[in-house]
């Protein structure tokens, strides 16, 4: 199959029933049905098989996900190895400093939660493992975007765009590219209220043998982010964090 091969429309749809059932609780062959534009007796077809591989499961008439895709997700993360070196840095980070912690993975050009951790004093914004953000919009995501080469951060913009999530969200590719330099410059990376208004990150890079693995952040309120002496200390954190990472899993196995 190649690049040019157009997808294969009844995988497309039956992943597409997936997506739709994740982003509602539950919902019917009819409703399903009106979806897609096409006859009930084809999408019973599609809910029948994805059913009997117990990716999904009906309950009172209505189709829902199963927990097999927990178990999915939950091996994916598990196998990482970032995620099992990263986890006790976390950990630690959340202990002395009360906020959130969280790993970050490029995927698809997109930002995603590798791992998080939730302190005393927490912003609670309904993060789980496997959310995905659009990369240019946090710092976390900037701090890997950053280390990507020149052709790969050309290819993400085109294919995603700059999306607008707030007011505050960098929407300029040459503003965006002016930043990147500074975070390579800098070694960290620090915004608020770009993804979420309200929401401060602060991010560094986690790097091993030249290549870009991550970004390991810290999540708090926006004014606590734009104290100077307090992000001052989370710099320090973050950067001693980032550093630990990268040589841990380097001489991880």
């Amino acid at each position: 199959m190649t690049s040019n091969t157009p997808p294969l429309k009844t995988v497309q749809r039956a992943f597409k029933i997936i997506e739709i059932l994740w982003k509602q609780t539950s919902v019917t062959p009819a409703e399903l049905a009106a979806r897609f534009d096409v006859p009930q007796s084809t999408i019973y077809d599609y809910v029948q098989t994805l059913q009997s591989m117990e990716y999904i499961t009906r309950v009172d008439g209505e189709y829902q996900l199963s927990y097999k895709l927990l178990a999915i997700g939950a091996r994916v993360k598990y196998r990482s190895r970032l995620f099992r070196v990263a986890r006790n840095e976390l950990q630690q980070l959340v202990a002395e400093t009360g906020e959130v912690a969280d790993i970050n993975v490029e995927d698809n050009g997109r930002a995603v939660i590798l791992h998080y951790e939730r302190g005393e004093q927490a912003l609670d914004l309904g993060m789980y493992p496997g959310m995905r953000t659009p990369i240019h919009t946090h710092a976390s995501g900037k701090a890997i975007l950053a280390h990507l080469s020149e052709a790969r951060i050309d290819e993400i913009i085109d294919t995603h765009g700059l999306e607008q999530m707030t007011n505050a969200t960098i929407t300029s590719v040459s503003r965006l590219k002016n930043e990147l330099e500074q975070i390579r410059s800098d070694g960290y990376a620090v915004d608020w209220d770009q993804q979420v208004t309200g929401m401060g990150v602060i991010a560094a890079p986690i790097i091993a043998d030249d290549d870009i693995l991550g970004a390991v952040g810290i999540v708090a309120p926006s004014d606590r982010i734009q104290n100077n002496p307090y992000q001052k200390q989370l710099r320090q954190k973050i950067r001693e964090a980032s550093s630990t990472i990268s040589i841990n899993y380097k001489y991880s196995h």
